[in-house]
């Protein structure tokens, strides 16, 4: 019997030599281009989020002076964009089980572009919450949707690449972002942080155009029993029909469809359809795999948040004013460094994804942060035990600092943690289980914005990246007990993480015959 299994798979090898496909399923190593653009246009959505990120660093600045409001009602404004994130991210998730990724993409643009517009118009600190909590919806969306979108189109072979695109344009939108600060603090004051925040609406409607011309995720599709649909997207962003029918069956097998069914419509159970009961299931009945699966997850986007990168990001002037830097318009240009940085180690990290593998960008990352905060400690310290004002060369040491630790954030951790989490959770539990990460991502980082300025005014400055560095530290170590996916499928994650779920096992649909 042994003989004849390994004469079984010797012959499918060869058969999928010839067909151009590995044991994977993967293609002879081209990339799909209409994959990459389905991708490419999803991830716009994330580059609005960026954007926005971003420029509220400058704008924050702006908005205190023009509204004359306090470093709390700072922190407020601050800390509700990521708290609204929250439900945010809990309808996202449920939304694309039950209508689609691809139409969750357009409901998130169209929320980006009121909270924008209103934000924009706002005449009052209340009305400015109410866009900015608008806006924080539109966050949680697009942190959910396309890393899912990205992960669910994209081969085996390609997808580090292909869901590392989302983080990529987080990045591209925080540079535009700290570019827009620096030109358009140049305006009025009343008019400069209204144009800052007025811009994601431009892409966002164009998202909108752009999607409705492309696929749904062949996995959804399956996961809704249209089968038939799900094949003609997968010939799209396939290579060869042989790949495109081997994604299929795996995927058919992850839902619980008979793999040798031919049918265009399957049956399946409403409640996986409509993503019902799925949290109820993950909490409460996981098995031992998808339990880990979970552990693991949230993990990630908790360390990824509480290590404090939250904060660089959004108190970046604040923190160079610190080393003697007052005028405006260099504190601007300084953060446009910032995101450079982000630009160019998150192209590295993209390329890297699928050859190094995430755990190793994952320990590289973490361990550079950790030197990164402690480098940043000690120069804050001794700017503040000085009774001298700060010299050039202590303030150009701070800020070549964050970079390089901004750097190590986006090689590493950054774009790591979008792709292991959107990757390992099984099919049906998928958008709905990253949305429990991406919530606890927001509180995490709603926690780290909110707290960070009354943390240092408390203690110093110094002290709290000292304790950033710590937290990295740990996070180190967190890292290096994560399994390696780079290359798998995402229909064999749980066999990475555990044995086959048998709670899936039980809830087999069949093929409708």
């Amino acid at each position: 019997m042994a003989a004849t299994t390994q004469e079984e798979k010797h012959t499918l090898k060869q058969l999928s030599m010839e067909n151009g496909i590995d044991k994977n399923g993967n293609s002879d190593g081209r990339l799909n281009k209409y994959a990459c653009a389905s991708v490419m246009a999803a991830s716009i959505i994330s580059a609005v989020f960026g954007y926005v990120i971003a420029v509220m660093s400058g704008a924050l600045v702006l908005i205190k002076e023009d509204l004359k409001i306090n470093d709390l009602q700072v922190q407020i404004l601050a800390g509700m964009l990521h708290v609204s994130a929250l439900p945010g991210c809990m309808a996202a998730g449920r939304t694309s089980d039950y209508k689609g990724r691809h139409l969750t993409i357009i409901l998130s643009s169209i929320i980006f572009s009121l909270g924008s517009i209103l934000m924009a118009c706002a005449p009052s600190y209340l009305v400015l919450m109410i866009g900015n909590c608008i806006l924080g919806v539109a966050v949680g969306f697009a942190l959910i949707i396309a890393p899912v979108y990205s992960a669910e189109i994209s081969p085996p072979s390609y997808r580090g690449f292909f869901t590392s695109l989302p983080e990529l344009s987080i990045n591209i939108g925080l540079l535009l972002g700290y570019v827009s600060n620096y030109l358009f603090e140049k305006l009025s004051l009343r008019l400069g942080w209204r144009m800052m925040v007025a811009v994601p609406a431009i892409p966002s409607l164009g998202l909108i155009l752009l999607m409705l011309k492309l696929v749904e995720s062949p996995r959804w599709l399956v996961m809704q029993g249209r089968v038939g649909e799900a094949r003609k997207v997968l010939l799209l962003v396939s290579n060869t029909k042989e790949e495109a029918e081997q994604r299929l069956k795996e995927i058919k097998g992850a839902v619980g469809i008979d793999e040798n069914c031919s049918l265009d419509i399957a049956e399946v159970p409403k409640k996986t359809r409509s993503g019902a009961r799925v949290l109820k299931e993950l909490f409460c009945k996981p098995s031992a795999p998808v339990r880990r699966i979970l552990i693991a997850a949230i993990g990630v986007h908790a360390f990824l948040q509480i290590g404090g990168i939250g904060a660089i990001l959004l108190y970046g002037p604040r923190i160079f004013e610190r080393t003697g830097i007052t005028n405006k318009s260099m504190l601007m240009l300084a953060t446009v460094g910032i995101g450079a940085s982000k630009i160019i180690f998150s192209v590295i990290s993209t390329f890297l994804m699928d050859k190094a593998g995430r755990r190793v960008l994952f320990v590289v990352g973490a361990g550079g942060m950790a030197v990164s905060f402690l480098g940043l400690g000690i120069c804050m310290t001794i700017v503040e035990n000085s009774n001298e004002k700060a010299g050039w060369e202590i303030s150009f040491t701070v800020i070549v600092v964050t970079y390089i630790l901004v750097a190590f954030m986006t090689l590493g951790i950054g774009a790591t943690t979008w792709v292991y989490s959107a990757e390992i959770f099984p099919l049906r539990f998928r958008a709905q289980g990253l949305a429990v990460c991406v919530t606890v991502n927001r509180i995490t980082n709603v926690i780290v914005v909110t707290s960070f300025i009354s943390i240092y005014k408390r203690t110093t400055m110094g002290e709290t990246f000292f304790l950033f560095a710590a937290i990295n530290a740990l996070a180190l170590f967190f890292y290096c007990t994560l399994p390696e996916t780079k290359g798998r499928s995402l229909e064999d994650m749980e066999t990475i993480f555990g044995k086959k779920s048998q709670l899936e096992i039980q809830m087999k649909p069949h093929c409708n015959k």
